[in-house]
C-alpha cells in the first residue's frame, strides 16, 4: 500500500483544489496516466429509485481525443454525449447490490464489448478507448437513493496485478469526496438561484428596489405599528398582524423578519386560503415519496423550507379545522411527521400569522381553535386601513409614480397637488394595493407626460361606482324585492346563510363573466380577497368556469 500512497495524496490534494468535478476528473486522469497507460474515465452518478444515470464527468471530453491530443486537435473532434439515460430493472437492482458490496469489478480486454461496460449502459465509452481495453468499475459510496461509480479504461497489457482490491477500494475514495462535494456545490447553486427569484418576486409583489428600503410610514401613520415591530422583532415571539386585504401585512412580517436573529435565515409567505385543503398537509408538512398517487418524489413543505427562518402565515382564519390541529402540534413542540413518514422531523421556525377577518370572533363562533389563537397571538399588531393613515397617501403616491416609471419604462412624473386632492378624498377600499393600482393605470394612461389621477379613480370602484358618484336611486325591482325578503322571513322561508351567499356569489359571478381578479373581478365587486372567495366557492361547490 505504500506505493499507493503519493498517489492517493495528490488525488486528495486535487479534490480540495478543484470545485467542479470535471475539473477533478481531468486532474486526477493526469495523476493516474504516470502509474497506468490510463485511456477513459468517467464518474458515474446514478439513482437507484428509478435508474437514471448521469455522467457527472467525462475524460477525454471529446470523441476519439488523444489522450495526449493538443487543444486544437480536440477541439476539432466531437464531443461525448452527456445525457442522462435509464437502466432496466434487472440492471439497476444489480447495480444496487454490487454498490452495497462494495467490490471493484476488473473486466480484462475482450473483441467484443465488453460485459461490464453493457451492463453499465455505458457502450458509447467504446468510442474514446480502444476496443481492446481493460476496464475497472468501482463503486463510490453507498448512499440510500444513490450511489456513483468510477469507470476506467487501461490498455490491454497493462499490468493491473498491483491494484488490489483494497487499493482501487483506497482509491475510490477521493472520487467518492469529488462527487458528493460536486453534488453539495450543485445544491448550494440552486438554493442560491431560488433564493433570489424568490426575493425579486417578493420586490415586484411590494414594489421595492430593496428588502431594506425604508418602509414608507414608518414615521407618520404606521408610527405605532413599527415601534411594536421594533419591540417584538429581536424575540421568538409569534406575531399576528390584523389588517384589511391589501394595507401591507407582508411588508410588516418582512420588516419583523429583517429585524430579528433570524435575518440570515429564509422568509417563506403562503397564503392559507389559496391551497385546497385536500392538499394542506402535503404544502405545509411536506410528503414522502409514494405518499399519495403523484408523489413521485420526496417534497419538503413550508416548515421544512423555512427552518431557521421565519413563516408567514397568511389568511390564517382560512385553515379548515383538521389543518388547525396539526398546526397547533408543531408549534407547542416544534415537530411533525411529513404525509406518509413514520419520523418525527423537528424544525425551528417562527410563525407569522396575518388575517384579515374578526379573528376573536371566530374564536367565540368556535370556528377558530381557541387554543390556536393563543399560540399565535403572542403580539398582536394591528395595521391602520389607508383610510386612517391619509398623511402617507403623499408619499405613498409618490414611491408609486417612480416605481411605475421603472416598471413600465416611462419617464418620472410626480404627483401634482390636485392630484394628491383626488387621493386623500377616496376612501381606499382595497388599501395601498389598490393605491398601487391606480397610480399604475395613471402613468399608463399618462404615456409619460402626466399621471391621469382623474380618470384612473374614475373607473369602476369596488363599490360598483365612480369616485363621488351618488349611490343610485332605488328602483322598482329593488322595492319589489325588499318586499319579497319581507313576506319570505315572515312565512318562515328565509334562506339559510350559505345558500344566501351561494346566491350573492352566483350574481357577482355572472355580472363579472366568471373573472374573480382584477378590476372588474367578483372579489372586487364583492370586497374580498380573491383567495377567500375561491376557498368559500369550493366549499359551496360553485363553479366558476360555468359563468364565462
Amino acid at each position: 500500500m505504500n506505493l499507493f500512497e503519493p498517489l492517493l495524496l495528490e488525488l486528495w490534494r486535487e479534490v480540495s483544489r478543484r470545485e467542479g468535478v470535471d475539473a477533478f476528473a481531468a486532474a486526477a486522469a493526469a495523476v493516474l496516466s504516470d502509474r497506468l497507460p490510463l485511456r477513459a474515465l468517467r464518474i458515474l452518478s446514478v439513482d437507484l429509485n428509478d435508474g437514471q444515470v448521469l455522467a457527472e464527468a467525462i475524460w477525454p471530453t471529446r470523441v476519439g481525443a488523444p489522450v495526449a491530443a493538443s487543444s486544437n486537435t480536440e477541439s476539432a473532434a466531437p464531443p461525448v454525449p452527456r445525457v442522462p439515460y435509464a437502466l432496466d430493472r434487472r440492471r439497476r437492482d444489480d447495480l444496487a447490490a454490487w454498490c452495497r458490496r462494495g467490490r471493484p469489478v476488473v473486466q480484462p480486454a475482450n473483441e467484443a464489448v465488453p460485459p461490464l461496460v453493457e451492463w453499465l449502459g455505458l457502450q458509447d465509452v467504446v468510442a474514446v478507448a480502444p476496443p481492446k481495453s481493460s476496464w475497472l468499475a468501482l463503486p463510490l459510496g453507498n448512499r440510500e437513493h444513490g450511489a456513483g461509480v468510477l469507470v476506467l479504461g487501461v490498455e490491454a497489457n497493462a499490468d493491473l496485478a498491483p491494484w488490489t482490491d483494497n487499493a482501487l477500494a483506497a482509491l475510490a475514495e477521493p472520487f467518492d469526496a469529488a462527487l458528493e462535494k460536486n453534488k453539495q456545490v450543485h445544491e448550494l447553486q440552486r438554493l442560491r438561484h431560488a433564493a433570489e427569484a424568490d426575493r425579486q418576486a417578493a420586490l415586484a409583489r411590494l414594489g421595492r428596489d430593496s428588502l431594506t428600503d425604508t418602509i414608507v410610514g414608518c414615521d407618520a401613520g404606521l408610527r405605532q405599528v413599527m415601534e411594536r415591530v421594533l419591540l417584538v422583532a429581536p424575540s421568538d415571539m409569534p406575531v399576528l398582524i390584523f389588517g384589511e386585504t391589501g394595507s401591507g401585512k407582508e411588508v410588516i412580517a418582512r420588516a419583523i423578519h429583517a429585524r430579528s436573529r433570524r435575518a440570515g435565515g429564509p422568509f417563506l409567505r403562503v397564503n392559507c386560503g389559496a391551497i385546497a385543503p385536500e392538499l394542506l398537509d402535503s404544502e405545509l408538512f411536506g410528503h414522502e415519496k409514494g405518499a399519495f398517487t403523484g408523489a413521485t418524489a420526496l417534497r419538503r413543505g413550508w416548515f421544512e423550507r423555512a427552518a431557521g427562518g421565519t413563516l408567514l402565515l397568511d389568511e390564517i382564519a382560512e385553515l379548515p379545522p383538521p389543518a388547525q390541529v396539526r398546526l397547533l402540534r408543531v408549534l407547542q413542540d416544534g415537530t411533525f411527521e411529513r404525509v406518509g413518514g413514520e419520523r418525527s422531523v423537528r424544525v425551528s421556525v417562527r410563525i407569522v400569522a396575518a388575517t384579515h377577518r374578526d379573528l376573536p370572533a371566530l374564536v367565540q363562533a368556535g370556528v377558530f381553535r381557541e387554543d390556536l389563537w393563543y399560540r399565535i397571538a403572542g403580539m398582536p399588531i394591528v395595521l391602520p386601513p389607508l383610510r386612517e393613515r391619509r398623511e402617507d397617501i403623499a408619499p405613498l403616491a409618490d414611491h408609486f409614480a417612480r416605481r411605475a416609471a421603472r416598471r413600465f419604462g416611462l419617464r418620472p412624473q410626480a404627483p401634482t397637488a390636485a392630484d394628491l386632492a383626488l387621493l386623500t378624498a377616496y376612501d381606499w377600499p382595497g388599501n395601498i394595493r389598490e393605491l398601487a393600482s391606480v397610480i399604475d393605470r395613471a402613468a399608463i394612461l399618462g404615456e409619460g407626460q402626466r399621471l391621469e389621477i382623474a380618470r384612473s379613480l374614475g373607473g369602476p370602484t369596488s363599490s360598483g361606482r365612480s369616485v363621488g358618484q351618488s349611490p343610485p336611486p332605488a328602483t322598482p325591482a329593488a322595492a319589489n324585492s325588499a318586499v319579497s325578503a319581507g313576506t319570505a322571513v315572515a312565512a318562515g322561508e328565509l334562506p339559510t346563510l350559505d345558500q344566501a351567499v351561494r346566491r350573492h356569489i352566483e350574481v357577482a359571478l355572472s355580472a363579472t363573466r366568471g373573472r374573480i381578479e382584477g378590476v372588474h373581478g367578483a372579489a372586487r365587486l364583492l370586497q374580498v380577497n380573491p383567495h377567500t372567495l375561491r376557498a368559500r366557492m369550493r366549499k359551496l361547490g360553485i363553479d366558476w368556469a360555468a359563468y364565462r
